[in-house]
């Protein structure tokens, strides 16, 4: 630990009285420590509000009754390790609440997994319209490379008749993950599957693959923020143009897709190297919150 910072964020709590003085104290550290926001929260503020309702156990949402609520002794112990954590350590938040939210729902999270943060939730929440005509069909659906199992989750909420299969090859996120579909109570449509991509599949079809892969170039991954450096180097780590594994899951999907069936990729900021390596596909790029070049659609027929 840096000891001349340790000593800059050191406060004696018994200064800080009330949960806005705590969330103040959180924005300024954070600000001053030049943290990265990329796992949930896009600025100091937002971030501070969510971790000192987390290390106070209130309601995640709005903190304007507590605002001049005063602060125990023992709770002030327990905000001033975690902005330690945030700050010194440059730990993502959800490592330190062990929690990450995502399209409305919260998953159970350590550092087994990279946090749950990818735009095809979006796709999910408007249902995959127009490519999914009648939501309330039976579907068969991959999660490939499912970490926390926030996708796969997520797809089962969406679609309610659906079966879902959450594949990763790592065992620790797979147990991670049972535990976050045992939480949502879904264990009886989501089913988590040991396999190096699609090996272990035994040639299952679905009706749509939906993939956040690790996608990561070489050259990006020896300039992550510190905050990174926390998560799984498999869950980022693409290969030198970070399309390693896009290449083995665009090669075996088609086998795995049932006629008409579409396969979603998430890759970053990755799109110029699929472009390169891929010149003779014709993606279809969905709009999310960042843009239309995070997240593509290829349907099977395309893939052939």
């Amino acid at each position: 630990m840096n000891q001349d910072h340790a000593v800059h964020i050191a406060v004696d709590p018994k200064e800080l009285h009330t949960v806005r003085d705590w969330v103040r104290f959180y924005v300024t550290e954070m600000r001053r420590g030049n943290v990265f926001f990329g796992h949930g929260s896009s600025n100091a503020f937002d971030e501070a509000i969510y971790m000192v309702q987390s290390a106070l156990h209130l309601p995640i949402g709005d903190l304007s009754p507590f605002w001049d609520a005063r602060v125990t002794a023992q709770e002030s112990s327990r905000l001033l390790r975690f902005i330690t954590q945030r700050v010194i350590d440059r730990k993502p938040a959800s490592y330190i609440t062990g929690e990450a939210w995502l399209q409305g729902h919260s998953f159970k999270v350590d550092e087994r997994v990279i946090i749950p943060r990818s735009f095809i939730a979006e796709m999910l929440a408007d249902q995959f319209t127009p490519w999914v005509n009648a939501p309330e069909m039976p579907f068969d659906i991959l999660d490939m490379c499912t970490g926390s199992g926030c996708l796969a989750i997520l797809a089962a909420h969406v679609f309610e008749n659906a079966e879902v299969d959450a594949v990763d090859l790592s065992e620790d996120a797979l147990v991670l993950a049972r535990e976050n579909i045992a939480l949502h109570d879904l264990k009886q449509r989501v089913h988590t599957v040991k396999s190096d991509l699609f090996s272990n599949l035994n040639g299952k079809q679905y009706d749509f693959i939906l993939t956040n892969p690790p996608y990561v170039n070489e050259a990006s991954m020896k300039k992550l923020p510190p905050e990174y450096l926390h998560e799984p180097r498999m869950a980022l780590a693409g290969g030198d143009s970070g399309m390693d594994l896009i290449q083995e899951i665009l090669t075996q999907a088609p086998k795995h897709l049932k006629d008409g069936g579409f396969l979603v990729v998430e890759l970053g900021n990755e799109k110029l190297h699929f472009e390169a390596a891929f010149p003779h596909l014709n993606p279809i790029w969905l709009e999310t919150s960042a843009g239309d070049e995070q997240v593509f659609l290829l349907n099977k027929e395309d893939l052939v």
